[in-house]
């Protein structure tokens, strides 16, 4: 903001969706960061509600890209980070706020090793602020991804660690990798499209990483609305389907064919309890029926240690998951 940006680091990107509500106390958090080296690019998705009025009016020195049509996060992110010439790129949801120190301790944290493709900040429930929101995302042998330590206390996950992905209402990313490893899955339109960019970057041997230090305060589900509706549910179980059969080569989808028609099969159980079974099943179909139009991920010989790893990993995460799962039963009798 007070650097040209040529020798700026960071462009923090905000997709925005009919959001003009909730900019202002965005904005106002980044006007007060301890480190200065950032630009901020709002990305509108086409909004309808006076989004781009506001920021010309209020906000006229943040450069804004406005969209023809609402492509869905996806597209909006790409958008952004296409255009950004900093190294490093935030994506940051406008239904967020930002702790003073957040920008410094994301660049020092992606800044610990070349090796590092994202790094996931500690996320905070907005109106419950003893509550974590995501302290990085998690992915099992299920297919379920996992928001870590959802809805657990704040002085939990204090340290440093390696996650499965980062979660990108409020993460930090290597611009550079992307034009390897291929960008965001703008066929997604939105959900689980951080985790499948996770797992790609994953495949190439890259680390997704957790900061601690970096606190973001977020409203949750600030542009679709509610935590369940028949367009999340549809388009999150499409979305399931592509991020496997786009990411696990023949040899791992066999081998993983067995929990992941369980994992299918107990949330859909899950949805119908709560009115949206059908769209859950909808959604899978729909997944199904078009997976042969998504981009798979090519395999190579040389990244075999890397999907051996990766299945560890889900392995260890759904146990890791049922434990927990388990623990917050027996908690709450």
């Amino acid at each position: 903001m007070l650097k040209s940006e040529d020798i700026m680091k960071v462009t923090i990107i905000i997709p925005n969706y009919n959001g003009k509500h909730f900019m202002e106390p965005c904005l106002k958090s980044l006007e007060v960061q301890t480190c200065k080296d950032f630009k901020i690019l709002v990305v509108d998705n086409h909004s309808t509600d006076g989004s781009l009025e506001y920021m010309a009016q209020y906000y006229p020195d943040i450069e804004v890209i406005a969209l023809k049509e609402n492509y869905g996060f996806s597209t909006a992110v790409n958008t952004g980070i296409r255009h950004a010439q900093t190294p490093y790129v935030i994506l940051l949801n406008n239904d967020t706020t930002v702790d003073t120190h957040y920008v410094e301790a994301m660049i020092q944290a992606i800044e610990e090793s070349p090796s590092i493709f994202s790094v996931s900040s500690k996320m905070i429930q907005m109106y419950h602020p003893d509550l974590i929101d995501s302290a990085g995302d998690l992915y099992t042998v299920l297919g379920w991804g996992v928001c870590r330590g959802a809805g657990r206390s704040v002085q939990n996950y204090q340290n440093t660690d390696k996650i499965f992905s980062a979660c990108a209402g409020a993460a930090i990313y290597r611009k550079k990798v992307f034009e390897k490893i291929g960008y965001f899955d703008e066929s997604h339109f939105a959900y689980l499209e951080d985790i499948d960019v996770g797992y790609r970057a994953k495949i190439y041997g890259y680390q997704n990483t957790y900061c601690p230090t970096a606190l973001v305060y977020h409203v949750g589900s600030g542009t679709s609305g509610s935590k369940y509706n028949t367009f999340k549910v549809k388009l999150s179980a499409r979305n399931s389907i592509w991020l496997n059969y786009k990411n696990m080569p023949f040899f791992q989808l066999l081998l993983n064919f067995v929990p992941l028609v369980v994992g299918y099969f107990v949330k859909y159980l899950f949805f119908c309890k709560i009115n949206f079974g059908n769209d859950y099943k909808e959604g899978l179909k729909e997944g199904w029926e078009k997976r042969k139009s998504c981009n798979k991920v090519p395999f190579r010989m040389r990244h075999l240690g890397n999907y051996i790893r990766i299945e560890l990993e889900l392995i260890k995460n759904t146990f890791s998951y049922i434990s927990d799962w388990i623990q917050r039963k027996l908690l709450k009798n």
